[in-house]
């Protein structure tokens, strides 16, 4: 690899402007393709085979009606008073302009919805009186017809005792025979005729009594069914008593825009569309605000924080060159390496759905790790010319050995975010995926791009007065000492301690997406957050959809009473504020709740009702009803619980391949292990300064965290990834240094202090200038962006400056020679990975003229210390 990066960078050299105008064609064509099939980025994280996601392909399934998502937009008015009726119609007006914007649905008006809840709540009311009413006139005739039954006995009972009576008289009649029995038989007859006449009365009156009876036991009945549904409305109507649409106070109204899709799907420019919609409303005397599920959008690529990040990182170049022009062409470098890989990324994202974030963090280290790759081959290509070296002989040979360096940094950090994949979450490999387009694209300009430009000014890299001592380069002392191991030892337990307590917060990290209470106080999102929470309470932020799956399809008679005994049983938790039931599905064996939880959408009692409600089962006639949550609430949730799931998978790759590399490169065991434990205590104090700052407050006004709120779900990944790639270039820049002076027969512990005064200048400068870049993006105005780039931010320094530069130097002093050992026979099958370019170094003259010691450095070494005992056993052969 070394050789071909030395003819790679000869070739660079003579034929610079070639290489510099083929760099611009494919410039060119990154920003055509770009043009022409560039797609839509979307604001929305989405993780496949959620429980939400599950719940959401059911709901479109059987009930499509609710399966569309909901964006809120709050109204309110700016003199604090109620909205009068031509505010009211605006808002109807405003509401009613955005249906014909593709996507949506539907929109519904929060005073109309209101005053449909207040005329549900009257109609109990009215309805209860009228139910009363309508009991007092079934009492009272049944009073009237139980006198009338009373009547009827005793009619029936006179004519019973009159049929007795003349049953008599014909008995008489009929023992005095002859004339005068046939003189009463006549009378008798018509007695008789008139007790018949009174018994067809009274079995008429009896038929009518039956049929009244019959009427007012049917009227009962209706009156109770009446009552029954009535009861069960009332009911629901209680359970949902607190949610409202309009605020007590008639100051704040809340309008819902029903999409098609859910709300993770809806297309940006919809959104977008609304959000501009909202903010060109005209309506006199209310403020129009739209909540993050509608305006979270995407965050500017860059930004005048990062700007100013960039303009720190050339200062930084400019003090360490002395000169413009070599300051300039790190920069030039890193920017041309981001725009070639930007372009190119989102290219397929008309193919590949991006989410925001993505193409920021592929900027954010494409222009860190491209200026630093440059910088580094550039420093060497200094420091050669200085010694009298060729300038094409100068370029090829830094192209060759810190070009070489540059590309296994470079592989390692590409190989940290390509393994982002093995988490099988979409988003976040393709988060990796770009990452490392942008670092490879930063590594391609570095071993070529940069050599063309320094061919191109020759000489000119170099101060006037450095050009005048070319082959001069004095005397540079270097350690001949070891440090003294009390030293050391102190550094190690008080680095230790220090970013132990530093991590400690990190023990009560949260993980969580972005709410409306995250952004810029002066944005809509949060004002329409901070309203919703104080007009309406905390849950309005971040509804639940919960369905409820029927053991079978219940009748259409039967739905209320399903829903009143599901609504209940949901109410019962003590984290649910209110219940609204939306409605079932055509098959009647799905109904859907609207569930408002008493705590915010970030909250840990929301997280808890969450996993409450998917444990909890009703039970009913039919048996078993089992309970699914869906919205966007619940979606984070579950965002962030498969994020903290993969996270060891993650990490535990991740320290594998640091051992493995490691163990490759230095051909040691303790050597690996000692820097891999500097990684994992650099991400745990990373960790632990994210979760003090951004999830307990600590320093908020510095940072512009006005809100805590736990720590973006898939930053502790990223963070891994990319810190290790990172971590790994400081290891290997002052490591290999150690472990070169050591090979050439200082003694372990000089050793280790020659290698720190060798890397040390470049490995501050370059950390120094990711942490530039990295801060930049702390004052993005994206809050996903703002903790990406302090975590990173703070990752590098903890790591350059306490991890590589104080912790791991006092372990290899206190491990001394043995920090170097490995067994013989792995020693033999280990390839020897020339790291640094040694050889390439060696076959070639330090002045470029074919004379000269090959390992000239322009330094004079004294004799080493009296301590620096020859190696024993066995000596290492290889430089790293």
């Amino acid at each position: 690899m070394a050789g071909l990066l030395y003819r790679l960078g000869r070739f660079s050299a003579r034929r610079h402007w070639l290489v510099i105008i083929a760099w611009i064609v494919i410039m060119g064509i990154a920003g055509l393709t770009f043009s022409l099939f560039q797609g839509s980025i979307s604001s929305s994280i989405t993780i496949p085979n959620t429980k939400t996601s599950q719940v959401q392909d059911e709901l479109a399934d059987k009930f499509p009606s609710a399966n569309g998502g909901n964006g809120t937009i709050v109204f309110q008015t700016t003199d604090g008073k109620a909205f009068t009726d031509t505010q009211k119609a605006d808002v109807k007006s405003f509401l009613d302009g955005l249906k014909d914007l593709d996507g949506v649905k539907g929109v519904r008006d929060g005073f109309a919805t209101q005053d449909q809840l207040d005329e549900q709540r009257q109609k109990i009311t009215d309805g209860r009186k009228q139910i009363e009413d309508g009991r007092a006139q079934i009492t009272s005739g049944q009073q009237q017809l139980d006198q009338q039954k009373a009547q009827l006995e005793s009619g029936k009972q006179q004519i019973a005792t009159a049929q007795q009576e003349l049953d008599a008289k014909k008995a008489q009649a009929a023992a005095a025979g002859g004339a005068a029995a046939t003189a009463a038989q006549a009378q008798l007859t018509q007695a008789q005729a008139q007790i018949d006449a009174q018994q067809q009365q009274i079995t008429a009156g009896e038929q009518q009594i039956t049929q009244a009876q019959k009427q007012i036991d049917e009227n009962t009945k209706k009156l109770d069914t009446s009552e029954q549904e009535l009861e069960q409305g009332s009911d629901l109507l209680d359970l949902s008593k607190d949610i409202r649409f309009v605020s007590s106070n008639g100051q704040a109204s809340i309008g819902t825009v029903q999409f098609t899709k859910s709300t993770y799907e809806v297309p940006q420019e919809t959104k977008q569309a609304i959000s501009d919609k909202a903010e060109s409303a005209k309506i006199d005397g209310v403020a129009v605000y739209v909540s993050n599920d509608i305006a979270q959008g995407v965050p500017s690529i860059l930004g005048p924080g990062e700007i100013v990040g960039v303009i720190i990182a050339a200062l930084v170049l400019f003090l360490m060159l002395r000169t413009v022009i070599g300051a300039a062409i790190p920069l030039l470098s890193a920017v041309l390496g981001v725009g070639v890989a930007t372009l190119a990324s989102l290219s397929f994202s008309s193919l590949v759905e991006f989410i925001s974030v993505t193409p920021v963090l592929g900027v954010m280290l494409g222009l860190a790790v491209g200026i630093d790759y440059s910088l580094f081959i550039l420093n060497r290509h200094r420091t050669q010319l200085k010694a009298g070296m060729d300038v094409h002989e100068s370029i090829g040979l830094a192209n060759g050995t810190s070009g070489n360096a540059v590309v296994f940094a470079g592989t390692t950090v590409i190989v940290a975010l390509l393994a982002l994949n093995i988490t099988g979450i979409p988003f976040l490999g393709l988060m990796g995926t770009v990452g490392a387009v942008a670092v490879l694209f930063a590594i391609l300009i570095a071993t070529s791009f940069t050599p063309a430009l320094l061919s191109l000014l020759g000489m000119r890299i170099l101060r006037r007065k450095e050009r005048q001592r070319i082959g001069n380069t004095g005397s540079i002392r270097v350690p001949n000492k070891p440090m003294s191991t009390w030293r050391a030892v102190v550094t190690l337990v008080a680095g230790v301690l220090v970013l132990g307590v530093v991590a400690i917060p990190a023990t009560q990290m949260r993980l969580g997406l972005p709410t409306g209470a995250s952004e810029s106080v002066d944005s809509s999102q949060y004002k329409a957050y901070k309203a919703l929470d104080r007009d309406f309470g905390a849950g309005q932020n971040g509804p639940l959809l919960v369905v409820a799956d029927l053991p079978k399809s219940v009748s259409e008679d039967d739905v209320t009473a399903r829903e009143v005994t599901i609504g209940q049983a949901i109410a019962k938790n003590s984290d649910v504020q209110a219940v609204l039931p939306i409605g079932a599905s055509k098959d009647r064996d799905i109904i859907a709740f609207q569930v408002k939880p008493a705590g915010g959408p970030d909250s840990i009692s929301t997280e808890r009702l969450v996993t409450d409600l998917r444990e909890q089962t009703v039970s009913t006639d039919d048996g078993k009803v089992t309970l699914g949550v869906a919205g966007n609430a619940s979606a984070n949730i579950d965002v962030s619980e498969k994020l903290s799931n993969v996270l060891p998978l993650y990490l535990a790759v991740v320290v594998g391949l640091s051992l493995i590399i490691l163990i490759v490169v230095f051909r040691s065991f303790l050597v690996p292990i000692t820097a891999t434990a500097g990684f994992i205590l650099s991400v745990l104090a990373s960790f632990g300064g994210l979760t003090a700052i951004y999830q307990f407050g600590w320093l908020g006004s510095v940072f512009g965290v006005h809100d805590p709120a736990p720590i973006l779900s898939f930053l502790p990944i990223i963070e891994i990834g990319i810190l290790f790639g990172l971590a790994m270039d400081y290891q290997l820049f002052l490591v290999s240094g150690m472990r070169e002076a050591y090979a050439h027969g200082a003694s372990a512990k000089v050793a280790v202090q020659r290698g720190l005064h060798a890397g040390r200048a470049v490995v501050t400068a370059a950390a120094i200038i990711m942490i530039s870049v990295f801060a930049g993006f702390i004052f993005s105005d994206s809050s996903t962006i703002k903790p990406i780039g302090f975590g990173l931010a703070f990752g590098v320094l903890i790591d350059a400056f306490v991890v590589r530069m104080l912790l791991i130097p006092a372990v290899m002093h206190l491990l001394g020679k043995s920090a170097w050992w490995i067994p013989k026979w792995l020693d033999r099958i280990l390839p020897d990975v020339d790291v640094e370019g040694a050889s390439l170094e060696r076959s070639h003259p330090a002045d470029g003229r074919g004379h000269g010691d090959a390992e000239h450095r322009g330094s004079h070494a004294a004799d080493v210390a009296p301590d620096a005992n020859p190696h024993e056993g066995h000596t290492p052969t290889h430089r790293a």
